[in-house]
């Protein structure tokens, strides 16, 4: 059976074992869900490299509105199709609830909402939670007999206690308090990047991602807490610590199936100095083809103690390769103060500028074939590339032997066309039959893609 999110194990003294469903890695189904799962997952993943295909992306007529007041094309796979699902101004990320209903954070408006189909006409979209500040990330966790639905906001964690059925949030538990947002005093209202990523593992413990304030700063890198980095807590919020640090802005933090090896997506700096003193004469200098291509941006495993170098040290875009050497940064490592050979190589290079969000691993860890495995990058696109880059889904085979992703395969293009961008994906979530959600916070749109026999 394909595993579509990390199997749990029980804390001490639990005899039931907590099922974790996050935003970046859909929902973990019951049996039954799981072998009806597997055809359209399994059919995505069988002709994903037959090349992709244009299709018109299917619009019920009240929601042709805004970017869809005109007929939209998207490339998919053979034998897939897209339809918008629902529209949700500024949509998120997105979770399964173990009921199959679909919940989408919508930061701007302080709140999470859920979606729930109907056999007839359009799914129903109703507030699950409300005044919260900036909410982004949803995992459900369970632990013994509760499940919880954690959500980030951008000064702290919140749970709500989760029964079958529920259509609204109840229960509030804040677990952790005090991150670090545009609030806090010595920001004085700066901070680029204050939404919160989380994920929980099966040990009950949780993750938070504090991303930079900055495109790159020292500052981040003397804070308390740390920024550019991850702490770990129990998943109540106590003992929270320092996990690892020198990534920029991990906003997908997934776990390998079956497994509590973190993995994170990482949105790197923009604007980078030409770093070697070679015959160019461009030291230092800000040239625009070389910040097009570097550094690149960064999915990596996240080892507990680790430095994975921003801003001190940048990842060579050698794509073809993994665990990438680092280049000494020219604006706050010139003098090599900071020693690029002991920081944390990264496992794979995106294209520099894709601003890599959302992550989902749809692996089986026992499947021999690394064609039928991966993981689900959603890339919002670049602001300010010459050529602009990203605005796609992509997918990286796995390699189970090595744990390592191989060679990235474009799932769903198509968001920028010949005269502008229209979509932006932001995350995917896969429910319980194995379809595939992608929101997109530009169009305000949830797309649903499915496999059409």
């Amino acid at each position: 059976m394909l595993v579509l999110s990390n199997c749990g194990s029980s804390s001490t003294g639990n005899t039931s074992p907590p099922v974790t469903t996050r935003a970046t890695t859909g929902s973990k189904p019951t049996a039954t869900a799981q072998q009806t799962s597997k055809s359209a997952v399994e059919e995505i993943l069988n002709h994903l490299t037959a090349g992709n295909q244009r299709v018109k992306v299917a619009v019920a007529a009240d929601m042709r509105t805004g970017a869809f007041e005109q007929d939209r094309y998207l490339n998919v796979p053979p034998h897939m199709q897209i339809a918008v699902y629902a529209r949700i101004p500024k949509a998120r990320f997105m979770a399964i609830t173990p009921d199959g209903d679909l919940l989408v954070s919508v930061p701007d408006e302080g709140r999470v909402v859920l979606v729930r189909a109907y056999q007839q006409g359009n799914p129903q979209i109703s507030d699950f939670a409300t005044g919260l500040r900036r909410p982004q990330d949803i995992v459900f966790h369970t632990i013994g007999q509760q499940t919880y639905v954690y959500i980030s906001e951008t000064n702290q964690i919140d749970r709500y206690r989760y029964q079958k059925g529920d259509m609204q949030a109840h229960d509030r538990q804040v677990v952790v308090s005090g991150l670090p947002d545009s609030s806090t005093a010595e920001l004085r209202g700066a901070y680029g990047h204050e939404l919160k990523n989380i994920a929980l593992d099966s040990n009950d413990k949780l993750y938070v991602s504090i991303a930079s304030t900055c495109n790159a700063c020292l500052a981040d890198t003397q804070s308390n807490p740390l920024r550019g980095a991850i702490y770990q807590y129990n998943a109540d919020g106590t003992q929270g610590h320092l996990y690892a640090h020198g990534l920029r802005n991990a906003e997908g933090l997934a776990f390998v199936p079956g497994t509590n090896v973190l993995w994170v997506a990482v949105n790197n700096r923009d604007n980078i100095l030409y770093p070697h003193q070679d015959a160019t004469g461009q030291y230092q200098q800000r040239i625009p083809a070389y910040v097009d291509n570097h550094p690149p941006e960064e999915f990596t495993h996240v080892q507990e103690g680790a430095n994975y170098g921003w801003p001190f040290c940048n990842p060579n875009p050698d794509q073809s390769v993994n665990h990438m050497p680092f280049d000494r940064d020219a604006e706050f490592n010139a003098d090599g103060h900071v020693n690029c050979d002991q920081m944390q190589r990264i496992d794979k290079g995106i294209q520099a500028h894709s601003a890599p969000l959302g992550l989902t691993f749809l692996q089986d860890p026992l499947a021999p074939d690394t064609q039928r495995t991966g993981a689900l990058i959603s890339l919002h696109g670049s602001w300010n590339r010459t050529v602009p880059t990203g605005y796609k889904v992509a997918y990286f085979p796995w390699n189970s032997q090595a744990q390592q992703p191989e060679q990235q395969i474009d799932l769903v293009t198509g968001w920028q066309d010949s005269t502008a961008v229209w979509g932006r994906p932001v995350d995917t979530a896969i429910d319980h039959q194995g379809n595939i959600f992608i929101s997109d916070d530009l169009s305000g749109t949830v797309y649903k893609l499915t496999y059409q026999p």
